[in-house]
């Protein structure tokens, strides 16, 4: 019956369309220009002044397919493959996130970031304003619609009765889907190939699709659309859906650049044909949007960000612990995080015990008698923590003293000194952590900087704190990204 209803579609789609595209059948203008503000690019930022800057921008959205946290770490289809982007392109990465998804094409044209790095479907009326890189993935839309309530008890083709199976039978019906979205553009399309018939309902550019999905299934809308892989995503963890309509032919996903960045576009084409040959690009899209598994496991987690708003079980301790020694308590987050991963049981090769991995010693020093229980833990670490902050009161820069005093958690306070002394012996700014003090206590792995008379506690693996200190910076930026303060 769907396969039938189907095939008419694509009939149907052939007449209409004279063998266009159907991504290209024109539109209304209403589809782009009451939301796309910003036609041209207000900015010349190339792949040239990308690489000189060290950064690329990347505009992203926050969902739970795209760019989310769980469990504490950032996810996403859209964020592993930026950041190996951002590897390949040997550039720094910086997430700029998108509020309003009606916004992504505005937000590039004036300048917030340099590349939208989010699924958009590659239509002739959005190649006005943006370059799109080469696809990354197929797919096609279909219509969202709910079960009757107690279909489980129903036979198949009583709820097939009761839903709609072919595009026709939407004449009279309302359907909620973003403004300036390829759906609503694909809606305006359809509307025309059956004559018109059905009410299109503009809803809040601040849903993902997966939101929009989740009032389908709470009975708040009666019907969305989305591209296909998502919808069966969806519906591996709500079965009350039915996402087995399709409405458009097969359509391309891709990421969009300025219209005055053309190196940029081949850079991310040469960067994608060279990963469509490793595994790596398959085993990334099949986490995502095969494993479903995975995702009804991870939506249903206490501690998906996108739902719950919550980084770990201990979110309340180190709120108390955070306040206690003035620190935003995203950045003990991120801290905690990259000593345990949340992990009350941890114990590290040279005895560090518990969320803060604290040494015997500190801890018998510091009053504690069970480094595995969550409270003693953390109001020792964050003591202890305090304790460094204040030894470093002649660091003027409250981020720079943050990170001498994150460097002396880690490795210790007296090899951090050791290497402010050799930056100052060297003419260099011994109260800058970043390419200062950094790179002395980097090279105190070297035999001729461990045994200058100036260190008195000799050699350190320099590259661990350095890049403890890095680390924790850029989980913070993600923290703060995702979960406003």
């Amino acid at each position: 019956m769907r396969n039938i209803s189907y095939a008419l579609l694509i009939i149907s789609f052939l007449i209409s369309s004279c063998a266009e595209r159907i991504d290209d059948v024109e539109a209304p203008r209403e589809d782009i220009t009451d939301y796309i503000t910003v036609s041209e690019p207000l900015v010349h930022r190339d792949l040239a002044e990308i690489k000189e800057d060290s950064t690329l921008r990347a505009i992203m959205v926050y969902s739970g397919i795209s760019y989310f946290l769980y469990r504490g770490e950032p996810m996403g289809y859209e964020y592993e493959l930026v950041q190996r982007l951002a590897k390949e392109l040997n550039v720094k990465l910086e997430i700029v996130l998108a509020n309003n998804i009606n916004e992504l094409i505005d937000m590039l044209n004036r300048g917030e970031g340099d590349i939208i790095a989010h699924g958009l479907t590659v239509t002739q009326r959005r190649r006005e304003f943006v370059r799109f890189m080469d696809y990354l993935y197929l797919t096609h839309q279909v219509l969202i619609q709910r079960k009757p309530a107690n279909w489980r008890q129903m036979k198949l083709h009583e709820i097939q009765k009761e839903l709609k199976s072919d595009p026709i039978e939407l004449i009279g019906e309302t359907i909620s889907v973003r403004r300036n979205s390829a759906y609503y553009s694909r809606l305006l399309n359809l509307k025309k190939e059956i004559g018109g018939g059905f009410y299109i309902d503009t809803i809040s550019g601040e849903l993902s699709t997966q939101k929009a999905i989740k009032m389908v299934v709470d009975g708040k809308i009666k019907y969305t659309v989305s591209d296909n892989n998502i919808a069966e995503l969806n519906n591996s963890h709500y079965p009350i859906l039915d996402v087995k309509t399709p409405i458009s032919f097969s359509q391309r996903i891709a990421w969009a650049v300025r219209k005055n960045s053309p190196e940029l576009q081949t850079a991310l084409n040469e960067w994608v044909k060279k990963m469509r040959k490793d595994v790596d690009y398959y085993v990334i899209y099949n986490k995502y949007f095969k494993n479903s598994r995975s995702y009804r496991k991870r939506i249903s987690s206490d501690y998906y960000s996108e739902v719950t708003g919550k980084i770990s079980p201990y979110d309340s301790i180190i709120k108390y612990h955070a306040n206690r020694i003035n620190w935003d308590w995203r950045f003990l987050s991120s801290l905690i995080f990259h000593e345990s991963r949340f992990n009350p049981n941890e114990k590290s090769w040279a005895g560090a015990v518990g969320l803060m991995q604290l040494m015997p010693s500190t801890a018998q020093e510091l009053g504690i008698t069970n480094t595995r229980d969550p409270k003693q833990n953390i109001r020792a670490g964050t003591t202890y923590l305090q304790n460094m902050w204040n030894r470093w009161e002649e660091i003027p820069d409250s981020t720079q003293r943050l990170k001498f005093t994150l460097a002396s958690y880690n490795c210790g306070y007296s090899h951090v000194k050791d290497a402010q002394r050799l930056t100052a012996k060297y003419e260099r700014n011994p109260n800058i952590w970043d390419k200062n003090v950094e790179v002395y206590v980097l090279n105190l792995m070297y035999p001729e900087y461990f045994n200058d008379e100036l260190v008195y506690y000799g050699y350190v693996m320099g590259q661990e704190p350095v890049d403890y200190v890095n680390r924790i910076f850029d989980l913070y930026d993600h923290y703060k990204t995702l979960l406003p303060e």
